[in-house]
């Protein structure tokens, strides 16, 4: 008998013409796969942060969220101290008050850099991309005047809290019996935030 010739082959038939299946090996590509999505790389989430400027904000104010820890441990030894041992100190709470004073200034910048402050967005989220442009500059303008306004506020209360009347430098002071210069600190903190902000502002606008 002789071999079936390969045009009597059926179309579509596993076997080639000389009667044989297929070599595996042999068979054409495929293609690329069928779903795109098996191959997508998940993609990053945006970075909120606008400028180099704005990531060193955000850097020194995770720094100084560990003030609150602190302001949390020696609390706890006060605590110890005044009811285990009977001897009460005299630093620890004005030393919390301003730890927490100080990580407080600085989550304004922080929430400025990172774009977290809580905003009506009935508006904003009903205009179209261009006009979001527009509303982001004039708010940008108007933070940047608004922070400017209270950076000069705040020179004046600094410059007040560490100076004496006749212009000479003298921190105020708590006035009690440890009696530190936490006061003069605390405002010289709410002058830096507020003129950092008005940095920022500026930087995005």
């Amino acid at each position: 008998m002789t071999p079936p010739s390969s045009h009597n082959t059926p179309a579509g038939s596993p076997h080639d013409g000389a009667g044989r299946p297929p070599d595996p090996s042999h068979e054409p590509s495929r293609g690329p796969n069928p779903d795109p999505s098996a191959d997508r790389t998940p993609e990053r989430a945006p970075d909120v942060v606008r400028s180099r400027f704005d990531r060193g904000v955000v850097r020194v104010a995770q720094f100084a969220a560990w003030l609150v820890f602190i302001a949390m441990a020696i609390s706890v030894y006060e605590v110890i101290m005044r009811y285990g041992f009977g001897a009460p100190t005299s630093w620890v709470h004005e030393s919390v008050v301003m730890l927490v004073a100080v990580s407080f200034c600085l989550g304004g910048p922080a929430a400025l850099a990172s774009n977290r402050h809580i905003r009506v967005k009935v508006l904003y989220d009903a205009v179209g991309p261009r006009f979001r442009l527009w509303l982001d500059r004039f708010n940008d303008l108007v933070t940047f005047g608004f922070c400017l306004g209270m950076t000069y506020a705040a020179w004046v209360m600094f410059y007040g809290a560490s100076h004496n009347p006749l212009g000479e430098w003298q921190l105020e002071r708590s006035g009690t019996s440890w009696n530190p210069p936490f006061p003069a600190l605390v405002k010289g903190m709410i002058l830096a935030a507020v003129a950092i902000m008005c940095v920022q502002a500026l930087i995005h606008l």
